[in-house]
């Protein structure tokens, strides 16, 4: 690679005593003669611990052991120049030793050795006090104490000393000086970058590469990379780039240019200069897999800024990167999966992957490397985010079995960007079915139990992507996903609570689902998410409403609103306002309850009650069978007795719904069947009241009677025929659902309650073929029964108020 540090230390002066060769033995007898007066002795004594040392560590322990240190660290500063260089070579070899350096640090010599560094000292005393600096410099306490005690500035200036040894020393001391950030501060403004260049000519690759690494650590910092971009920085680290007898140097010195890509002002110079194209084409052309990865490292930093991206399409990187992919190495399919990631921030650069790029990233899925399989997977899911021609692109690479696959790896970057990946294809139809075909709700049951956020929050999202398929619910609740779903639901991080709840409105689409959310407890989990300011949102809002949907009863009775969708079925019943959480007794529970003085629950009903212990339906069976049916009547009560609770048939109800389905689902107009069923609810409650004589209607006491003939609180329905606001409401839900027509139920203060409506205006006077958007009326079933009042307006507002 080029030359080796090598110098012969000047030998100490002759005199009258013969040079002191020490054995472990003697050496106690030489650390004794460090505390003489005479200084030929604290010389020879110097030197001989010198060559002592020099032997090995195991010496140097010995020294120590004996108390060599001290009496040394007083000699550093002798006012004889020959003891005072003779022991700071001593220090210099010395503090290689960890033990050795340990005590240094509690004597606090730095000052003492930084105060070597003065230009009046000979070079040797230069060479060894940088040199113990630089060995010290590796601890974080010595760091602080070098800069705190104005080290750096004398270590700058050594740069430029004629002798190689102290620049090659103070560059170390420098470069482990710089990896704090006060210090990369100071040498900015100290002005290192020129003596560093300077560095980058000299002879001894060690020097070379000392300067590389400091260049490498101070241009992390952006004005840093300003004053080398003005001193002609990128020249010098072209040139070693293009010298081929530099190849030792290329890695260190493309990390310094990775560093300065990340300025747009930087890459466009090198672009302007041809620096950029030359960059890359040394990149795809190297056969050195620290350079590949120094390069692909590079254009990630670059891919940073909107500019940068902009001007490495330009340059078509994307062939450089995709041609680097193939490379058998990976640390470089690592760098460079993560390049392609930073690059799919440029649409184009996203397309241009697509073909070419996507095949091998979806190999690379099944890499027996943990860091190449991640990357891979981030990289598929930054190109197949918002672009289904990437997406569709995988599923033809036959990425579909390795994505799944990647779900139950422990790598948890891994888990997280295939289920990206999973949910982008998700978007198109044939895409999902396929992936569906694959297990995916089994698989996506691991993610769903990790610990780490980023994972629970990939994961709830596929569920609901997938969820929209009844196979794939039905899949999910049999692998035992709906309990790590309902989990998540509690979890405290936003993002995951906030999917999560959207992943339950997905699966809550149908009754099964949704019932099993409910007994794992997400019902009341996502009531108590509700009542709180910071952590309710609108999806937790949703899932709860769906979850509702399946429980009409408790959710009129809880959220008091029924909305166009929610059609009531048999079995429902209003019990009355209740405050969130408050779970609603069952009708048989309901109905066993003796009789109180509370509202009474309004049952919907017109289910007959269903004949048991039949094989076939009466008219499946065949005439011969009929004719050895002869159950006595005794024998069929005493079967009905053991049937299960069943809620009382509503025949007046059916008798309502039987005469609305012949005279008013036949109208012409939606508008006309309104009015009419309005009309047709008053009628068979009372008929219509008039405003100022609505005190002196008694349906209170009616209803009461009713509970008492019934001797139960639930009553049907079709009994009533004196009903308020809320019972008539009610009746005209439950026929309009039953006929077609589209309406909400409201509940109101106390007795209120309302139905409101969506109808199209007429097209105005003299337009004719104008289609209006619908607009939404308040139903009066009280006083005008069909008068349709538009919501907002006071006629309206005034209805719904006592």
């Amino acid at each position: 690679m080029g030359k080796k540090i090598k110098k012969e230390v000047e030998p100490p002066p002759k005199d009258v005593f013969d040079p002191l060769l020490i054995e472990s033995k003697k050496a106690a007898t030489v650390v004794l003669m460090l505390n003489s007066p005479e200084e030929e002795v604290l010389a020879k004594a110097c030197d001989a611990i010198y060559k002592f040392a020099s032997k090995g560590d195991e010496n140097k322990v010995t020294l120590l052991s004996l108390g060599a240190v001290e009496p040394l660290f007083k000699l550093i500063s002798h006012e004889d120049p020959i003891v005072r260089k003779n022991a700071t070579m001593v220090f210099g070899i010395m503090a290689s030793n960890s033990d050795v350096k340990k005590l240094l640090r509690e004597l606090d010599v730095t000052n003492s050795l930084i105060a070597r560094l003065v230009p009046e000292e000979d070079v040797i005393i230069h060479e060894f006090a940088s040199l113990c600096l630089a060995h010290m410099a590796v601890e974080y306490t010595s760091k602080v104490q070098i800069f705190e005690q104005g080290g750096l500035e004398p270590l700058i200036r050594l740069l430029s000393s004629p002798d190689p040894d102290v620049k090659k020393n103070s560059a170390e001391c420098i470069y482990h000086l710089v990896q704090d950030f006060q210090s990369r501060a100071a040498v900015r403004e100290l002005n290192v970058i020129p003596p560093l260049l300077e560095l980058l000519k000299s002879e001894y690759p060690v020097i070379q590469l000392l300067a590389l690494k400091t260049l490498g650590v101070i241009s992390n910092d952006k004005e840093t990379r300003i004053i080398l971009r003005e001193n002609q920085g990128l020249d010098h680290l072209f040139k070693i780039l293009e010298t081929k007898e530099f190849n030792d140097l290329h890695v260190e010195a493309l990390a310094v240019v990775a560093n300065c890509l990340e300025d747009v002002d930087t890459m466009q110079l090198i672009q302007q200069t041809g620096g950029l194209k030359k960059l890359l084409s040394f990149a795809e052309t190297s056969t050195i897999p620290d350079i590949q990865k120094n390069a692909a490292k590079a254009i990630s930093k670059a891919a940073y800024d909107s500019e940068n991206r902009k001007i490495l399409h330009e340059q078509e990187v994307e062939k450089c990167l995709i041609t680097l992919l193939g490379t058998d190495n990976d640390g470089v399919k690592t760098a460079v999966s993560q390049a392609i990631s930073a690059m799919c921030e440029n649409l184009a650069s996203k397309d241009a992957f697509g073909i070419q790029g996507i095949p091998q990233l979806v190999q690379l899925l099944s890499s027996d490397n943990e860091e190449v399989k991640e990357a891979a997977a981030m990289a598929l899911a930054n190109l197949t985010t918002a672009n289904p021609g990437n997406a569709s692109s995988v599923a033809e690479a036959e990425g579909i079995e390795p994505l799944i696959n990647v779900l139950s790896t422990k790598r948890d970057g891994a888990v997280a960007n295939a289920a990206i990946v999973l949910t982008n294809m998700a978007t198109q139809e044939p895409l999902r079915l396929s992936i569906q075909s694959h297990s995916i709700m089994n698989a996506i049951v691991e993610p769903l139990q990790s610990t780490n956020s980023q994972v629970q929050s990939k994961a709830v999202l596929t569920v609901a992507a997938f969820g929209c398929d009844a196979d794939a619910r039905t899949e999910l609740r049999n692998a035992g996903g709906l309990e790590p779903l309902v989990k998540l639901l509690h979890s405290r991080n936003e993002e995951v609570r906030r999917n999560a709840c959207w992943a339950a409105v997905v699966c809550a689409s149908d009754e099964l689902t949704a019932v099993e959310l409910c007994r794992l407890g997400a019902l009341d989990i996502l009531e108590e998410i509700n009542l709180s300011m910071g952590r309710r949102n609108h999806f937790s809002e949703r899932a709860l409403d769906k979850l509702l949907d399946n429980d009409l009863s408790q959710k009129y009775s809880q959220l008091g609103y029924l909305s166009f969708s929610n059609i009531i079925t048999d079995s429902f019943y209003d019990y009355g306002q209740v405050k969130p959480g408050v779970k609603l007794l069952s009708l048989e529970e309901l109905s066993t309850q003796e009789l109180n003085d509370r509202r009474a629950v309004i049952l919907v009903n017109i289910k007959p009650p269903e004949v048991k212990g039949k094989g076939k339906k009466e008219e499946e069976k065949p005439k011969e069978e009929e004719e050895f049916q002869i159950a006595p009547k005794i024998q069929e009560e005493v079967t009905l007795e053991k049937l299960p609770w069943l809620p009382p048939f509503d025949f007046i109800l059916l008798d309502y719904i039987n005469d609305a389905s012949k005279t008013i689902l036949p109208l012409a107009t939606t508008k006309e069947q309104v009015v009419a069923l309005a009309q047709f609810v008053a009628g068979n409650m009372g008929g219509p009241i008039e405003k100022d004589k609505l005190h002196e209607f008694s349906w209170e006491l009616h209803i009461s009677e009713i509970k008492f003939e019934q001797k139960c609180n639930v009553i049907p329905i079709g009994k009533i025929k004196k009903g308020t606001f809320y019972h008539r409401a009610l009746l005209f839900k439950v026929i309009a659902d039953r006929i077609g027509v589209g309406c909400t139920l409201v509940r109101g203060e106390y007795t209120r309650a309302w139905n409101e409506v969506k109808l199209v205006d007429d097209s105005p006077q003299g337009i004719t073929g104008l289609l209006l958007p619908p607009q939404v009326y308040v139903v009066d079933l009280m006083y005008q029964p069909g008068c349709l009042m538009k919501q907002g307006s006071a006629e309206a507002d005034h209805y719904k108020l006592i």
